[in-house]
């Protein structure tokens, strides 16, 4: 039996992972359901007129994942699919603050990490 019936072609994907943004995964997971399944240029132009916070760190993200898959396998942009995103919890931190009548509270401060792959098609 050969090697070359077995061998699985190889599949192009460019991942990239931003870690500790500050904002909530909540929010962030918001922007990451629609870039979801669209072409690279659809997910930027998507992007770059939605009226939220974390776009930017999504942007830079996503341009980060093109670049590094034009350098890697040679492509163009036009060929490239966000096939997975998503955005996970990460450390939280607890800030304490004082409020009325000697009490003391803690508010939490959400950060979240983005995993993003893009596939050639």
């Amino acid at each position: 039996m050969s090697n070359k019936n077995n061998k699985k072609t190889e599949e192009k994907i460019a991942k990239i992972v931003v870690r500790d943004i500050a904002q909530s995964p909540f929010k962030l997971r918001l922007i990451a359901d629609l870039v979801r399944g669209l072409s690279a240029q659809e997910a930027l132009d998507t992007v770059e007129f939605l009226n939220k916070k974390g776009t930017t760190t999504v942007k830079k993200a996503l341009l980060s994942a093109i670049d590094s898959a034009i350098n890697k396998y040679g492509v163009t942009k036009e060929d490239l699919v966000v096939s997975h995103i998503s955005v996970d919890g990460a450390r939280v931190i607890k800030k304490g603050l004082y409020s009325a009548k000697g009490r003391f509270s803690l508010a939490t401060r959400r950060r979240s990490h983005l995993n993003l792959e893009l596939k050639v098609k």
